[in-house]
């Protein structure tokens, strides 16, 4: 029987990124005073330190800066390997770590275009993962 994934928890800085998983789309912040994307959800942003950060709905489009594939893994995951774990760069600047899913391990390479997906993963829980675009 496979772990039982950790509980999901949801504070004010990423409760809109779940949210938006939870309805079909990707949202991270930006700076209104500095103009600039900012990924992982926090209060400050990480380039000019101002407070005043907006969510907005990214493309979903972006392409695999790096990337690896995991024969072994523990825990919940352990029986769908191997998987690809990449770190996509997102047209609108900013870098995720991800899982790529529906490609051929061999199609996949630094550079490829993506675009994201959801997966349910369990009940309340859903992850961006990306596929290739073709």
């Amino acid at each position: 029987m496979p772990a039982q994934l950790p509980p999901l928890v949801i504070d004010s800085d990423s409760r809109p990124y779940w949210e938006g998983l939870a309805q079909g789309e990707l949202r991270i912040q930006r700076c209104d005073a500095c103009s600039r994307y900012v990924f992982y959800p926090r209060a400050i942003c990480p380039h000019c330190s101002s407070g005043q950060l907006s969510w907005v709905t990214t493309t979903g489009k972006g392409t695999i800066y790096s990337y690896t594939v995991a024969h072994q893994a523990f825990g919940p995951f352990a029986a769908e390997v191997p998987f690809v774990i990449a770190v996509v760069e997102l047209e609108e600047s900013v870098r995720m770590m991800t899982r790529i899913v529906d490609a051929p391990h061999e199609q996949v390479h630094i550079g490829a275009a993506v675009h994201v997906t959801f997966a349910t993963i369990s009940e309340g829980m859903t992850l961006p993962y990306f596929q290739l675009t073709m």
